[in-house]
Formats: C-alpha cells, sequence, structure tokens
C-alpha cells in the first residue's frame, strides 16, 4: 500500500491509498477474517412493521451480504453473509433488536458454515 501526502493546513499529512486493484475486490479482499454465512428465520410481529427495510439497513451499516423476504407464515427468513463478527453482530440484531415496532419472539438460524468467498454483491429485500 503506498502512501500518499496530503496537505492539512500547511501540515504535510500520510494517508494511506487503496491500490486500484484491491478496489474491486468487494468485502472478502478486505477482511483477513474467515467469511460465514447463515440462514435465519425470525418469529413474531415482524411482518407490517418495516422490519425488511431495518434488516436492509442495518446489513447495509454493518457491511454483510444476503437477503431478506417475508414468508406465507408470517415470519421474515433470509440469508446473511460477510466477515464473522459482522455475522455475529447481525445474527445479534435479528434476535434483539429488528424494526421499532417489531416484536421478536424468536430467531432461529441454520445452516451455519465457513464460505470461501460471498455469493451475493450486496443485501436486497426479496419479494
Amino acid at each position: 500500500m503506498r502512501l500518499v501526502r496530503v496537505a492539512a493546513a500547511g501540515v504535510g499529512v500520510a494517508a494511506p491509498r487503496t491500490p486500484l486493484r484491491l478496489l474491486g475486490r468487494g468485502l472478502a479482499a478486505m477482511s483477513s477474517e474467515s467469511l460465514k454465512s447463515v440462514d435465519y428465520e425470525v418469529f413474531g410481529h415482524v411482518q407490517g412493521v418495516c422490519f425488511r427495510m431495518y434488516t436492509e439497513g442495518e446489513a447495509k451499516k454493518l457491511g454483510v451480504v444476503g437477503w431478506v423476504k417475508n414468508t406465507s407464515k408470517g415470519t421474515v427468513t433470509g440469508q446473511v453473509q460477510g466477515p464473522e463478527e459482522k455475522v455475529n453482530s447481525m445474527k445479534s440484531w435479528l434476535s434483539k433488536v429488528g424494526s421499532p415496532s417489531s416484536r421478536i419472539d424468536r430467531t432461529a438460524f441454520s445452516n451455519e458454515k465457513a464460505i470461501s468467498k460471498l455469493e451475493y454483491t450486496n443485501f436486497s429485500v426479496r419479494y
């Protein structure tokens, strides 16, 4: 990584510069920790309370990828992938926080596994 001098109020400050070849590789290239994938289903009052929108926002804030959708059973289901620490943060959010008007009774996680690369490029709401 090269350092670039940036002038700040007349003082030279060294700022890191990311090589262009790393910019297109996304989340996996920027993290040295292992990647993880997990499926989830959230039970409770989670439909009609913007749960999917808040889930998408939280996922993007944390920097994980995957998807979320409503089910015909009145639950919300999806998949999340990313660095293990960030996926664990998302699991906690899905279990304890949710949208402001939601009520989470329980969250079931399944198919939790290590992955070598991300299967998605972003986080999206499915219909």
